[in-house]
């Protein structure tokens, strides 16, 4: 009934949720036939929805005529080989002399249609047991695009098995961790799509960039559960950091430590912001329109999170996410660069207005946020979008509320398995 009251009281919601609802059930029926590639398909789905969602962005232009693949089966072995890797790392029952030699040699795993390692649980575990359908696919894809999937996978092995060994003391270790698991990805990915030849290959900084403020993000919004992992908890947020606040990082999610807490989680969400002009510069340079939501509404998303988990006590308790209406809405919404800088000028004047002027670092804070608003004013293009924070009166009534629910009871029964064929 939640559900249901929200549309009610917000119509303007349900288009984008029912688009987003019909590009779940679509993308499912767009698994190939072959045994691999239908793994490999259902795999992405069950080990990230929301990727999964976001690689339909991407055009389904063939170009590679020898294997006759599209780009977006290029972007998704890049994403499942190093999900598998992540797997590995992320797995804290692996004894240390075990995980990191298959860290370092993972780069020479994927070659091996043979080689398999049982870790992880659930979904992980049958992607880890059956990784040869990953190594059956990525060996089909065009030399060039092998080498920079290796490439990426041998460094991004190399700095989680340094990390396995050594904990995130300061923040340059932070940002460098950050760049092994992160950053390397967005590298890849600018290199991968200039080989394809839709994109101008970026400069690593701002590639970099990109995928530190996602992780900074993720770290953030994790806190919990990662603190929380067992049998060993994982720790990314950087002493340098959390040791001006309390003791021990685990302090942090007790009741009693709660004004620190919020106080050090703000430290950490300033530290991210940093990395927001960069993004903005790599996005504005785009020209594919679906590379450019491909990587657009991620970047939204990461935004929009951290204005939710600013200031906000929550993300030591039960954790922060954004709500499935808003996250419709950053789908439907991003398609140009005005848009983007649409929702980075919201979400940003959503999280300055939480700045306590008396928190330890709201100047910085305030300062890099401003940052971010003068980059989106100076676009000149802010009257282009619409707001995702500030909600209009709403034109809907009552009878037209109805009616959408009954065509949304119809499209659903269409799009049931159960539903007749014509």
């Amino acid at each position: 009934m939640g559900s249901l009251g929200a549309l009610v009281k917000h119509p303007d919601d349900f288009y984008p949720l029912l688009k987003l609802k019909m590009a779940v059930r679509h993308a499912k029926k767009q698994i190939p036939s072959e045994p691999h590639w239908a793994f490999f398909f259902s795999m992405l789905h069950k080990v990230s929805r929301s990727f999964a969602l976001v690689i339909q962005q991407l055009h389904t232009k063939l170009r590679n005529a020898a294997s006759n693949k599209l780009l977006v089966l290029m972007v998704c072995i890049f994403y499942l080989v190093l999900r598998a890797l992540d797997t590995v790392e992320d797995d804290t029952s692996i004894a240390t002399d075990v995980k990191v030699p298959i860290l370092a040699d993972f780069y020479r795993h994927i070659y091996n249609l043979e080689w398999h390692f049982s870790c992880g649980t659930k979904e992980y575990k049958v992607l880890m047991d059956e990784f040869h359908h990953v190594s059956t696919a990525f060996l089909e894809l065009e030399i060039g695009y092998l080498q920079v999937i290796e490439d990426i996978t041998r460094r991004m092995g190399a700095g989680m098995a340094k990390f396995i060994c050594k904990e995130v003391e300061t923040v340059d270790d932070y940002d460098e961790y950050c760049h092994y698991v992160a950053g390397l990805v967005g590298l890849g990915l600018s290199k991968l799509f200039h080989a394809y030849g839709s994109e101008d290959l970026a400069p690593d900084s701002l590639s970099n960039s990109m995928g530190l403020f996602l992780q900074k993000t993720n770290i953030i919004k994790d806190y919990l559960e990662d603190i929380n992992e067992i049998p060993k908890a994982r720790m990314f947020w950087p002493r340098q950091i959390w040791s001006r606040y309390v003791n021990k990082l685990e302090d942090l999610k007790y009741e009693e430590n709660s004004v620190k807490a919020v106080q050090c989680l703000n430290d950490m969400i300033t530290n991210a912001l940093m990395h927001v002009d960069d993004c903005l510069k790599y996005m504005s340079a785009l020209h594919d329109p679906s590379i450019f939501r491909f990587w657009a509404i991620p970047q939204i998303m990461a935004i929009g999170t951290l204005a939710l988990c600013y200031n906000n006590i929550e993300v030591f308790r039960g954790g922060v996410k954004m709500r499935r209406r808003l996250t419709a809405k950053v789908i439907d919404r991003t398609n140009t660069m005005a848009d983007v800088y649409g929702a980075f000028y919201d979400f940003s004047c959503m999280l300055k207005a939480k700045v306590d002027n008396n928190d330890s670092n709201a100047q910085e804070t305030i300062s890099r946020i401003d940052s971010i608003l003068k980059t989106c004013r100076d676009s000149g293009v802010l009257n282009e979008r619409k707001s995702y924070i500030i909600q209009n009166q709403s034109n809907y009534t009552p009878l037209l509320v109805v009616l959408l629910f009954i065509i949304l009871a119809i499209t659903l029964a269409n799009l049931s398995p159960n539903w007749p064929n014509n």
